[in-house]
């Protein structure tokens, strides 16, 4: 791997020689954003998840006014890929529509860099310079009926699916953004799942969590006329855990290609 000298302005009484990628990982880290090198590495926090609801019971559960995509039950959702996306418009009101999972952030000169901004901490939010416009501008919900953890067991890691008890849709805490491309004027609409730390039901598979929204604080994330971070960010907390559960699946969700119903049936016990 290459090596590079980065001098940063702030930095320049205590310059130091990294590499390229963990170059990428301060910076990000800096910007309040999550690391994670490459699509298919599944030691994210939120790195994969199911939305296999019709697109009238997702029109339903979700009070949609207005549908600008074309979705079909997906199984395996991965980064990079175009997700359901739900924001708030004056008129006509709710509107769901895609964008690419993996935030481009408009100062970005490469959209690639998405594909390593699939999550932002809760923690962090209202403070990164990334993110502090977004959280009082940009507020999305992403619809979701499962999500993938990895259990690791000495050196076996076991895929998981997790959904709610009742096994109802739910929504992830999201941000969008518009990026540019300064060259073709190509304009890409992506957004990031916002992560909080886990709650005991999810701490013996990984630390942090995806924000899922209770319903009544769905309205609230949505509520353009909200600006106050205090208000929006106490919203971002761990899900109860009495109300989720998880089972065995496939090891077959290890590949982003494939998306398939198989992903979601549970193992049958060895």
């Amino acid at each position: 791997m290459f090596t590079y000298k980065i001098y940063a302005r702030q930095e320049l009484s205590s310059l130091k020689s990294i590499t390229a990628t963990q170059f990428s990982a301060t910076m990000l880290h800096r910007q309040g954003l999550i690391y994670h090198p490459l699509p298919h590495i599944v030691k994210a926090m939120c790195g994969r998840f199911t939305l296999t609801l019709l697109l009238a019971e997702l029109e339903k559960r979700f009070f949609i006014d207005e549908i600008m995509a074309s979705l079909q039950p997906r199984y395996n959702i991965a980064p990079t890929q175009n997700v359901a996306v739900i924001i708030n418009k004056e008129n006509p009101g709710r509107v769901l529509t895609q964008m690419r999972w993996g935030l481009i952030p408009s100062w970005a000169d490469d959209p690639k860099i998405g594909s390593r901004m699939i999550n932002a901490r809760a923690e962090t939010v209202a403070e990164k310079p990334s993110f502090k416009k977004l959280l009082v501008q940009k507020r999305c919900l992403i619809p979701a009926d499962g999500f993938y953890e990895w259990k690791k067991n000495g050196k076996v890691k076991t895929p998981l699916r997790i959904t709610l008890q009742d096994e109802k849709p739910f929504a992830f805490a999201g941000l969008w953004e518009k990026w540019t491309d300064p060259k073709t004027k190509l304009e890409i609409h992506s957004c990031t799942i916002i992560t909080c730390e886990a709650n005991s039901f999810l701490q013996a598979i990984h630390d942090r969590m995806p924000v899922i929204l209770k319903k009544e604080a769905e309205d609230v994330w949505l509520d353009g006329s909200i600006v106050e971070p205090a208000q929006l960010t106490k919203l971002l907390v761990p899900f109860p855990a009495k109300e989720m559960r998880a089972y065995p699946v496939s090891s077959l969700v290890n590949s982003p290609s494939y998306d398939g119903p198989e992903c979601v049936k549970p193992m049958e016990p060895a």
